[in-house]
């Protein structure tokens, strides 16, 4: 078969990836030599891999141990590090960014999400990272030279906005699962799904279908405190958008000074497939758009 003359798989790893319905091209082999085994098969298809066990007490009598061998678990996180190195040193070395920051005002949407939350039950309850969401995918609309591919030396339009969402995996690395047609979710969509693949995500139960290729990609380091993300384009991307923590600054209304919540939004793009113009447009959009979250 043609994918014995392309990868090094164990028989018993094909036979399960063909069950499973597994593309053996997108599995990093963690088998001696680099082969593929059937737990590597395993997590790609989204099972949640074992549960390390404790190694039995050593004696006072015994031996010193030899150097611990790493973990199935340790192989795939170093080998999806290095995944991540050799695309992010091809998008630094290949793409020229250019990088473009912007405050935006959430005092609006934070307030009209309280609101809404007031009201609702704690399950079905918005947390503000889906209304970014949302106005980003709203936003991109108007500035489609940011939403699509570079290939062939030339920009490819997507016809709709399908984000990757940053997802940071407990044993380190990263994915970045794909909200389709972002655009047209409604919030209580966009909500239940980012729950749900969040929780899958560091189960290590996503499915490969999951991890199609997104228009864009989304990166928030908020929940660990820092203000600014400069993110790099991950390829064929033209784009990609970082939000840094929502903190309180002091914010002028109409003249009166307030206190407002605010957070930090980065733009890099490819200079090859837009400007800074361009991306300057799509943050003032996005501004607008978080300035009117009950039109979200």
């Amino acid at each position: 078969m043609a994918e014995t003359t392309r990868r090094k798989i164990s028989p018993a790893a094909r036979k399960h990836a063909r069950e499973r319905g597994v593309d053996v091209e997108r599995i990093v082999g963690t088998g001696h030599g680099g082969v593929v085994t059937l737990e590597d098969v395993e997590r790609a298809a989204g099972a949640a891999p074992p549960s390390p066990t404790m190694p039995p007490p050593i004696s006072p009598q015994a031996a010193p141990p030899t150097a611990a061998k790493p973990t199935a678990g340790a192989k795939v996180s170093e080998a999806m590090r290095r995944t991540i190195a050799t695309a992010m040193s091809r998008s630094k070395r290949e793409i020229p960014h250019y990088y473009l920051a912007h405050s935006l005002d959430l005092e609006p949407t934070l307030r009209w999400c309280e609101a809404q939350n007031a009201k609702r039950p704690l399950e079905r309850r918005l947390v503000y990272g889906a209304l970014l969401l949302k106005a980003t995918a709203l936003a991109l609309r108007d500035s489609p030279r940011l939403n699509g591919f570079w290939r062939d030396n030339d920009f490819v339009a997507a016809e709709r906005v399908d984000i990757g969402v940053v997802i940071a995996l407990r044993g380190g690395g990263l994915v970045a699962p794909v909200l389709a047609d972002a655009a047209n979710c409604d919030l209580d969509a966009l909500m239940a799904w980012l729950k749900d693949v969040t929780q899958r995500a560091r189960g290590a139960r996503l499915k490969s279908s999951e991890l199609a290729a997104a228009t864009i990609t989304v990166s928030s380091l908020g929940d660990v405190g820092v203000d600014t993300v400069y993110p790099v384009i991950h390829p064929p991307q033209v784009a990609i958008v970082g939000f840094g923590s929502v903190v309180t600054r002091p914010w002028v209304v109409d003249g009166g000074l307030f206190a407002h919540r605010v957070v930090h939004a980065t733009l890099a793009g490819d200079h090859r497939a837009s400007d800074g113009h361009t991306g300057a447009r799509f943050l003032a959009a996005l501004a607008k758009q978080l300035t009117e979250p009950e039109r979200l």
